[in-house]
């Protein structure tokens, strides 16, 4: 069994580093927000990111069966919602909503 003093000082060496690690992005990122280049991504990155999961999530699709109205479907009812109220997260639970209830009740196998 280590002694007492082995153990606050390993105790002691952990909390540093973690507390370290977790302030380093902070101080890293302090000086980047007032550049251009951070500017510019996010005012793009949102749309992109979106694109991604556009991808993503329909990259799978059998684009030559009735199980692709399901997910179209649902990507409608997103776009709508988000049109038409503009809040990220009714457009998501709503869209995520009509993709289950059409998927599992009308349109399941």
């Amino acid at each position: 069994m280590p002694d007492t003093a082995y153990l606050f000082a390993a105790v002691a060496v952990s909390a540093g580093i973690t507390w370290a690690l977790r302030a380093l992005p902070f101080a890293v990122l302090a000086p980047l927000r007032a550049s251009r280049t951070m500017r510019f991504l996010s005012t793009r990155m949102p749309a992109g990111v979106m694109v991604i999961l556009l991808v993503y999530c329909l990259r799978e699709v059998s684009w030559n069966s009735t199980s692709a109205l399901a997910p179209l479907l649902a990507l409608a009812v997103t776009a709508g919602l988000h049109l038409w109220r503009r809040n990220a997260l009714l457009s998501i639970l709503g869209g995520t909503t009509a993709h289950v209830l059409l998927a599992s009740l009308v349109f399941s196998p």
